[in-house]
This record gives structure tokens, C-alpha cells and sequence, in this order.
């Protein structure tokens, strides 16, 4: 059954620091039922493979404008190309024709077995000591996908992690749960309409799912994340409310805030897109440093 188990990725990161405990191999799935405005992989955020036009590396030889069987690769005039977002039809075959590789197709379809034999190819000492982790985009997305991943990870001997925003139906979170060593869960803001203004949709389901998942599964290790984004969440109120709110979950062994940074920006103009958030400072790092063990110590405080 596994072996037939298909998902869609589009990144596998190898020697990641940041995503679960050690160096852990970090794999990237397509899909994500929010649009939040701070997202750093706007890539993910579709759920079938997309062209990316990186026009630093285009050198002008136009062999996409003759390849793309829909005219949506034109001649550009700062010497690159232009493309016709709405009459490409996702053939990439202007990504096959470019020999520069500034035109990609950014996603593949790829089974369960297929991609644990790609992780566990690479015979790396560290592994035995971490492990491996499924973000996105939104996991959830692809629950028995996921599912297969991580079971059969776990019958490699390896670790596992999983990072959620949590918007998904509970049926998907009790399919992936239980081959999860470790749940990173984004818990971005507690009010509704904010949430919805920023990110596209309500959060009644998400934190409902937090408080479930915490309850249902309490052996999971879970640790909540909040992405600090200055003038969108980071007032007192929200952050006090997150706190209070956190105090609850028996599971819970870390929050953390996590600094706003811009590293999206480039990636948006790649996929044809608007950055939402353009010229957004970040906020200093020692302050937001600071902000966390503050609320932690409210958090976990009796």
C-alpha cells in the first residue's frame, strides 16, 4: 500500500538545525490551506507543481519563447522574458528547453517509498542521532502521504518530526500523529478576524485542533511557534492572550517566537507574484529574545 502512496514535494533540505531536535533532513510538501502574508515559501503554497522564472540566471537565448506551445513565454524587454501567468498551461516545457535553469518547475509527484529510499540513501552518521522532519506548505494537505512517510521512517529506525499550521480537518491530524516523535505547531494570531485578514482564514478550527491534538496524543512532545510579525501580531494583547491560552495544553514543552524576516520576497517574484508584506522591517532579535523568555515564564509558571 505504501508504495502506491503518492505526494507531491519540492524540496528536500539536508542538514537542517532549525526543525526538530539535531541535523535533520527536512522535506518539503506542496499545499497550504492558509495565504499568510509573511510566507517565506510562497512555492508551497499550491498544491500541483508551478513554473519559477529567476531572471538573475536567464542569458537571453529565448529557446522557452520557442518551446511553450501556448505563446505564454514571450520576449521580454529588459532582455529576459515575460511570462503569461493565466494562458500557461503547466507543461514546463519552457523548463525543459532552458539551459540556464532560470525557469523551473518547482514541485514533483513522488511515492512514499520513493522518497524515504532518497533520505535514507545518504548514509550520513549524524542521521543516527536526529532525524527527519515534514513541513511545507502544510503536511496535512497530504495526510496519508505524510502518514506513510513517517511509518515508514520510523521502520528505518528514524526519528520524526512534523510542522503544522494546524488548519486541517482532526481526521488528518489523528492519521499523521501517531508516527510523530516531535509537533511543531504555528499558532500565529488568536484573534479571528485578524487571522482571517492575515492569513485567509479563520482560526476557531486551529486552535480547536490544538487543544485536541494536545489532549488526544499527550505522550507527542509539542511545541507552538509564533511567527513575531511587527504591526501584525506582536502586540501585548495578542501575545498575553497566547499565553493564557498555552497554559492549558498538558503536552506543550516549548514556545517560541520566531523573528520576522523577508527571506520570501525574492521567491514571490519568481512565481509572478506580489510580496504583501514589501519593506518590512524585522524586529531586533535580542528584543524578541527577550519577548520569549518572558512568556515563558507565564507559560510554564504552575
Amino acid at each position: 500500500m505504501d508504495r502506491e502512496t503518492t505526494g507531491t514535494i519540492f524540496n528536500i533540505q539536508r542538514f537542517s538545525l532549525h526543525d526538530g531536535p539535531g541535523i535533520r533532513d527536512l522535506v518539503f510538501l506542496k499545499g497550504c490551506p492558509l495565504r499568510c502574508a509573511w510566507c517565506a515559501n510562497p512555492e508551497s503554497q499550491r498544491s500541483r507543481p508551478e513554473l519559477s522564472y529567476r531572471r538573475s540566471s536567464c542569458v537571453g537565448c529565448r529557446a522557452c519563447v520557442a518551446a511553450c506551445p501556448r505563446g505564454a513565454v514571450r520576449a521580454g524587454e529588459d532582455g529576459g522574458v515575460q511570462i503569461d501567468r493565466a494562458l500557461c498551461g503547466g507543461c514546463f516545457a519552457c523548463a525543459r528547453a532552458c539551459c540556464s535553469h532560470a525557469l523551473s518547475a518547482i514541485g514533483e509527484e513522488v511515492s512514499a517509498r520513493e522518497l524515504v529510499r532518497r533520505i535514507m540513501g545518504q548514509h550520513l552518521s549524524w542521521r543516527a542521532h536526529s532525524g527527519v522532519t515534514l513541513s511545507g506548505g502544510e503536511p496535512l494537505c497530504q495526510p496519508e502521504f505524510a502518514a506513510a512517510v513517517l511509518r515508514l521512517l520510523h521502520g528505518e529506525g528514524t526519528t520524526t518530526a512534523l510542522e503544522t499550521c494546524g488548519c486541517a480537518p482532526f481526521e488528518a491530524i489523528e492519521l499523521v500523529a501517531p508516527h510523530c516523535d516531535l509537533i511543531h505547531f504555528d499558532l500565529k494570531l488568536m484573534d479571528p478576524e485578524l487571522h482571517r485578514r492575515y492569513t485567509g482564514a479563520d482560526n476557531r478550527e486551529i486552535l480547536d485542533n490544538l487543544r485536541r491534538l494536545s489532549r488526544r496524543f499527550p505522550h507527542i512532545p509539542l511545541i507552538v511557534r509564533t511567527p513575531l510579525i511587527p504591526g501584525v501580531n506582536d502586540s501585548v494583547e495578542n501575545l498575553s492572550a497566547t499565553a493564557q491560552f498555552l497554559r492549558r495544553l498538558p503536552s506543550l514543552r516549548d514556545y517560541e517566537l520566531l523573528p520576522y524576516h523577508n527571506f520570501g520576497e525574492g521567491k514571490y517574484r519568481q512565481l509572478g507574484r506580489e510580496y504583501p508584506l514589501a519593506g518590512l522591517e524585522r524586529p531586533d532579535k535580542a528584543a524578541v529574545r527577550a519577548r520569549n523568555d518572558a512568556l515563558r515564564r507565564i507559560i510554564f509558571s504552575g
